[in-house]
């Protein structure tokens, strides 16, 4: 069985036991997280599409990580202007135990 979830604005195929980043979400590790914007279901080859679908994604949080460096570099020929600036973006691991 697996699903389509929708965590932080993004889609994610997931199944149970499954290890995922996803973008950061608020809590500590050990936390139990629940998801509950299902957008797509397939339960031994019945799928279950829209907002008809009444499934929960029990995941739990295994800690966080940064992503890797980006630098945004500006500049304008001629005119002495450089502007670099990097960020690092925060990503959460988690596991999922649970469709239901």
């Amino acid at each position: 069985m697996f699903a389509v979830v929708k965590i932080a604005g993004q889609q994610f195929r997931v199944q149970e036991g499954q290890n995922l980043y996803v973008p950061h979400i608020t809590g500590n590790t050990g936390d139990q997280v629940e998801f509950t914007d299902v957008l797509l279901t397939d339960d031994n080859g019945t799928l279950s599409v829209g907002p008809e679908v009444k499934v929960k994604v029990a995941a739990e949080i295994l800690g966080e990580k940064q992503g890797d460096k980006v630098i945004a570099f500006k500049m304008k020929r001629r005119k002495g202007f450089r502007k670099k600036r990097g960020h690092r973006t925060l990503f959460t691991q988690i596991r999922i135990n649970k469709i239901a």
